[in-house]
């Protein structure tokens, strides 16, 4: 695309700074009168551009030009000798072309010059202008002065342009030297060319670019060169040229107003393991610790205590079968901006067991890491009074043993990596953990244990709705000979294996729940769409596994139970579904509780 634009001098500048409306009356009145005359006649050119008409406008002399004929008869255009007063016209009037250089990757800049070959003599000292594979163009390329660009003319060139010979530079006298401004002899009179439409000029593979090759072929050319005007030849960039788009620069002014952090909710939930419970909790997730009020007004302004990213917690969950109180404080970016994060909580818990009655009071300190964005390592030390009250049968030894308070403190090494792309109903990624943990004071003994569940998604609809889903998920875990009766673990329930009373897959003493060292529990999962706003799925699952006393599999009491569920999102209830399932178990122990349904509402199961 050719861009035609015109440059003023700086006395052009000043008085159009500073007009005198009175003066400038009378011109304005000639000049409407002209261009009356000439848009009648069809002479807008000789308007635009009073040069090329060879007479004068508004009482100013312009020189015209002429056309001269070389040795082979061809056409040439010489520009009129220079002096003070064309000088001073040509710096009103001068116009530059900008044309794009040619951009089709990958470009390698000229290197070697190849003089033409119409007969016509290059110009002393020409920079080095020769393309070996010229462009396709429909019309020839224009040739300004002795470059040639693969565009074609502007729409703005004049009709009755004179006529030059393609790939020749037209000819001012002596050759200037490169970049220098074109020194021009006296000015002849201007002869306009016997035709107006270019012929059609094809090019071959290897030739020279602005080498026609017809000799004789002429086209139109563009404006022609001014008096005064200094130009260079373009066609030659830098040697380290790279297209690269228009780059521009601006302020931005940006007003950022903080979302709101802080919130206080009131809930409740239910399920067939941990009957009804109430919620109230107060949660702030841009708490700074150190912003203490300083007045009255930042007690209630809300700007105490805030600020800083940090999160701060305090819940209280009483229920029907347990009671839940903690409190917690977390910086996720404990020095700055670097990935280390801190959380220090306490808690108090309060659950009414079938078989004992616990207590747990205590806190937990930890500080995590963070190696890639999912990816992080964590480290923690605990500790907490378990008070264990209430047995329903006395007489069995691992129950009597803790009966009273219990001491209980651990140091906890894990590593997590999750790639889920939604912690709630899940349908691609996979989550991954491992922890390792050391019991000691009343109790020594060591835990290992490890979680692994996978995603796949199986089908969707265009706009991302209607997502089938395949999941896989299994737990593994050990603990030491001295582990506590409420340490053990335990199976049983909708976020074990359904289709068992909770706590009803395991040992049994004296017809208590003991649980045991070793657990080994799995889900294979599908889960699909029944209506098609998605508040509604339906999933087909199988549970199986055991928990035994050692770290061992028995054929006698290894649990499988399939089943049949249905998921129900209900918006004003939060992001949680309701999940009613129906299991049936196909291989349990002697002295497992069935529980056929089993009814929940959790972020995962």
């Amino acid at each position: 695309m050719n861009t035609n634009f015109t440059s003023h001098s700086s006395d052009e500048d000043a008085r159009m700074r500073t007009p005198n409306p009175l003066s400038a009356i009378p011109q304005v009145i000639v000049l409407g009168i002209a261009a009356m005359a000439c848009l009648s006649s069809g002479c807008t050119r000789w308007i635009a551009n009073p040069a090329m008409a060879g007479g004068s406008l508004l009482g100013v002399n312009t020189p015209a030009l002429t056309t001269t004929t070389d040795a082979n008869g061809v056409q040439l255009v010489a520009a009129p000798a220079e002096s003070a007063n064309t000088v001073h016209q040509a710096s009103q009037s001068e116009r530059y072309v900008a044309r794009q250089y040619p951009s089709t990757a990958p470009y390698v800049p000229p290197t070697t010059y190849v003089p033409p070959t119409n007969g016509v003599p290059a110009t002393t000292n020409a920079p080095p202008s020769n393309y070996t594979t010229p462009p396709s163009l429909a019309t020839p390329p224009s040739t300004y002065g002795n470059s040639a660009y693969g565009v074609s003319p502007a729409p703005s060139a004049p009709v009755n342009a004179p006529a030059i010979q393609y790939g020749a530079a037209p000819q001012y006298g002596a050759a200037p030297q490169y970049g220098a401004t074109p020194q021009y002899g006296a000015a002849p009179p201007y002869t306009a060319p016997p035709q107006n439409v270019p012929p059609t000029t094809t090019y071959s593979p290897g030739q020279n670019y602005g080498t026609p090759i017809a000799p004789d072929a002429t086209y139109a050319a563009p404006d022609p060169i001014f008096p005064g005007t200094t130009y260079s030849d373009p066609l030659s960039p830098p040697t380290n040229y790279v297209p690269m788009p228009t780059v521009r620069e601006a302020d931005l002014i940006i007003n950022g107003y903080p979302a709101r952090t802080g919130r206080i909710m009131l809930g409740g939930a239910v399920n067939s393991d941990a009957g009804v419970t109430g919620q109230i909790t107060l949660d702030e997730r841009n708490f700074d610790i150190t912003r203490w009020p300083r007045s009255f007004q930042d007690m209630f302004s809300g700007t105490a205590f805030r600020g800083a990213g940090q999160t701060f917690r305090i819940e209280a969950a009483p229920g029907s079968d347990f009671d839940r109180y903690t409190i917690n404080f977390a910086d996720p970016n404990l020095f700055g901006y670097k990935p280390v994060s801190m959380s220090v909580s306490g808690f108090l818990v309060d659950r009414r067991f079938q078989d004992w009655d616990e207590e747990r009071l205590g806190g937990r300190l930890s500080f995590g890491y963070r190696i890639t964005p999912d990816l992080s390592v964590s480290a923690g030390i605990s500790g907490q009074n378990v008070e264990i009250s209430r047995p329903r049968v006395l007489g069995v030894a691992p129950l009597d043993a803790v009966l009273g308070d219990n001491e209980l403190y651990s140091g906890t090494l894990s590593l997590k990596h999750d790639t889920r792309n939604s912690p709630i109903q899940s349908s691609e990624g996979h989550y991954f953990e491992f922890s390792f943990e050391q019991a000691f004071g009343d109790f020594d003994y060591s835990r290992f244990e490890s979680e692994y569940r996978k995603y796949w998604l199986l089908s969707q609809r265009a706009d991302g709705s209607g997502r089938q889903t395949l999941s896989y998920s299994t737990q593994i875990g050990y603990s030491g000979e001295e582990t506590p009766i409420f340490e053990n673990f335990f199976a049983g329930g909708y976020a074990t294996i359904r289709g068992f009373d909770f706590r009803g897959a395991g040992p049994v003493d004296s017809g208590v729940s003991v649980g045991g060292r070793f657990k080994f529990l799995n889900t294979v999962e599908y889960m699909f769409p029944i209506t098609a706003d998605d508040a509604f799925k339906g999933v087909a699952f199988v549970d199986f596994g055991t928990v035994e006393p050692e770290a061992k599999l028995n054929s006698d009491s290894f649990r499988v139970s399939p089943g049949l569920g249905l998921r129900v999102a209900i918006p004003m209830l939060g992001p949680a579904p309701l999940a009613f399932d129906f299991a049936f178990p196909v291989n349990k122990a002697d002295t497992d509780e069935t529980q056929v349904f089993s009814f929940y509402m959790s972020l995962i199961r």
